[in-house]
């Protein structure tokens, strides 16, 4: 099995299309071409796999809060073929915990603030409850705190 220091030089080398820059945690910046990692992730090697993932499959927007899940499970199916390459097998613990993350952050997004019910998305950053009526506005938090702002006050 190649050691984590040891898959970068090849990823660099078989994707020269892509920047690979060190970084707070892991992203795909699909305006500039630039796979960023945390080189101190001792998931190293499957997280810079999923991050190119989402490079080579043309991630780079999504409209409903959904969809970011459905991203997000084609981006691991594809790091589990490309791991093979580097006859690495992608531990399914670390798919189903970064999966987890992304489930828990949609519930926490679409739970309303008021009864608590799952709201409807109606915009970007918006939602509304279809038991109380209720309207709000989340933030574009993934990585920091979730807020959710009453929008109008619904009867």
């Amino acid at each position: 099995m190649p050691s984590t220091t040891s898959i970068l030089p090849d990823l660099k080398s078989k994707y020269p299309q892509f920047k690979f820059e060190p970084g707070d945690n892991f992203a795909w910046s699909s305006s500039d071409n630039v796979i960023f990692y945390d080189e101190k992730s001792p998931d190293l090697s499957f997280l810079l796999l999923h991050e190119l993932s989402h490079a080579l499959l043309g991630h780079e927007k999504y409209n409903q809060d959904i969809e970011l899940i459905a991203i997000e499970r084609k981006a691991w199916d594809k790091t589990a073929e490309m791991a093979l390459d580097f006859r690495l097998k992608l531990p399914d613990s670390l798919v189903q915990s970064t999966m987890d993350s992304y489930r828990d952050w949609l519930h926490a997004r679409s739970s309303c603030p008021k009864c608590h019910s799952t709201g409807l998305q109606t915009s970007k950053n918006g939602y509304n409850c279809p038991v109380c009526n209720n309207s709000w506005q989340v933030n574009e938090a993934k990585t920091c705190a979730l807020r959710r702002y009453q929008t109008k006050k619904r009867t």
